[in-house]
């Protein structure tokens, strides 16, 4: 389960800020996650309750932002939202899609004390 590795990550990213910042406590990390960022929403959940234990972050609330999956298509010329990769345009049902979004797994915002 690579998002006990990647809660690690938001973690050393906390701690980071908090020493440029000077912020001692976490209350709320909001995370941007992409359809194709390969990431188990309820795994993350579960792994960032375990990995906050004994930092700033103990006590924090994780809320997740789920952001869409985006495409160009190529025939037509438009953009598209996808769920995953390789998914059909459903204007003209063509697979040749250029992804344009979607793979994010970001700190887009944090609560802090």
């Amino acid at each position: 389960m690579h998002e006990l590795s990647l809660c690690e990550g938001v973690i050393r990213l906390v701690e980071e800020s908090a020493r440029r910042q000077g912020f001692s406590r976490v209350k709320t990390v909001w995370l941007e996650i992409g359809p194709l960022a390969g990431v188990e929403i309820e795994a993350m959940q579960f792994s960032f309750e375990v990995i906050k234990r004994g930092t700033l972050a103990d006590g924090a609330e994780l809320e997740i932002i789920e952001v869409p999956g985006e495409a160009w298509c190529l025939p037509c010329a438009r953009r598209v939202e996808i769920k995953q990769r390789f998914d059909a345009c459903r204007h003209c049902g063509s697979h040749q899609l250029q992804v344009t979004g979607g793979g994010e797994l970001r700190v887009k915002e944090l609560e802090v004390e």
